[in-house]
């Protein structure tokens, strides 16, 4: 009887209490759940496409022929002088570049063929040299370069790190292979002074470079990689083709700064080059060229960038041209806008 009873009164309870929640997994009506908050949704009509692509072609084909007109206004001279200045006699390139008792002075002329104003640049150009190849990118110390107290600090510097148990400052295959051909500028038997200040970034001279760090134990190693830098030199922030050597290039053809020219160069001046042929491309096929060029509010000569925009811009107005016939042509009847979703009314919440 108690028994029943109890089980009565379990049983009421559970029939005459609330009723169980209902377990659903259905969100809270809300606009951003159900994505009925304002946007942009644009009917891409044949009128609205074709005026989109004719706008984008008025406004990219004028970008392009200013973008081309000026890289074309950029008086560049191009001098390769690696095979120039070997001599006649010589058949193995790679053993004359290494015998440091063979002379490599060299005398490039060069003629002036357009006036160019100033400044002018003057880089040296280097072909089919992979900067850009990951252990030779990762070898250099940062830390090391920044700060003095640093100087034992050689990780990722290998195979140039250390020589007989010191240190190298600085350290890494970049800086060994530093660039150390020279070049001596005159113009009509007159010397053309080259500007090397501020050929370098700021921010690199200012927060890679430290002003206390100085070479040390550079290019002691058996095998000379480049340009000789000793403990006598200026510190590492002030030696500008380090540092313009050091910002390691994305590509295998590349430029870097050597200097500035603050003079008006006149049509038919004969440019006179006396350089140092000192620079081992010849060990893997590279090629070395003298560059003067000047610059224009684009910057140097790239017609790249203006045949883009003239080759996208051209684009849109064929396609716009393309559409416009086929809409005259054969046009086809659009749906009605009112079908589509966001012009519906919400279903019920």
């Amino acid at each position: 009887m108690d028994t029943h009873a109890a089980g009565s009164s379990s049983g009421g309870s559970g029939d005459g209490g609330a009723a169980p929640r209902r377990n659903s997994r259905k969100p809270k009506y809300s606009k951003f759940t159900q994505q009925e908050l304002p946007a942009c949704k644009p009917i891409l009509t044949p009128k609205w496409v074709i005026s989109v692509f004719v706008l984008v072609g008025v406004i990219f084909v004028p970008i392009g022929v200013a973008s081309l007109r000026a890289s074309r206004q950029v008086v560049e001279i191009v001098d390769r002088y690696d095979d120039a200045c070997v001599p006649t006699n010589v058949t193995d390139k790679l053993a004359y570049i290494r015998d440091k008792t063979i002379p490599k002075a060299c005398t490039r002329n060069l003629t002036i063929t357009k006036e160019m104003k100033q400044p002018i640049f003057v880089y040296y150009q280097l072909d089919n040299f992979y900067q850009n190849h990951r252990r030779y990118v990762k070898s250099r110390n940062d830390e090391q370069l920044r700060d003095k107290g640093k100087a034992t600090k050689t990780d990722n510097c290998d195979p140039e790190a250390t020589i007989d148990g010191k240190p190298i400052v600085p350290c890494g295959l970049i800086a060994w292979s530093l660039f150390n051909d020279t070049y001596d500028l005159a113009r009509n038997n007159e010397n053309l002074p080259v500007d090397k200040k501020d050929i370098s970034w700021k921010s690199d001279r200012e927060h890679k470079f430290g002003s206390d760090v100085f070479p040390t134990n550079f290019q002691k190693g058996p095998l000379q990689g480049g340009k000789i830098l000793n403990s006598t030199m200026p510190q590492l922030s002030e030696q500008e083709d380090l540092i313009v050597w050091m910002r390691t290039a994305a590509l295998p053809t590349f430029r870097k700064l050597y200097g500035r020219i603050y003079v008006d160069l006149k049509v038919n001046d004969t440019i006179t080059v006396h350089l140092e042929n000192n620079y081992n491309t010849y060990s893997f096929g590279g090629k070395k060229k003298l560059v003067l060029s000047t610059t224009t509010w684009l910057g140097g000569k790239n017609d790249f960038l203006g045949l883009a925009y003239l080759t996208v811009g051209g684009l849109c107005f064929f396609l716009a041209f393309a559409f416009t016939l086929l809409y005259l042509i054969k046009p086809r009847k659009l749906g009605d806008n009112n079908y589509l979703s966001w012009n519906r009314p919400p279903v019920g919440r």
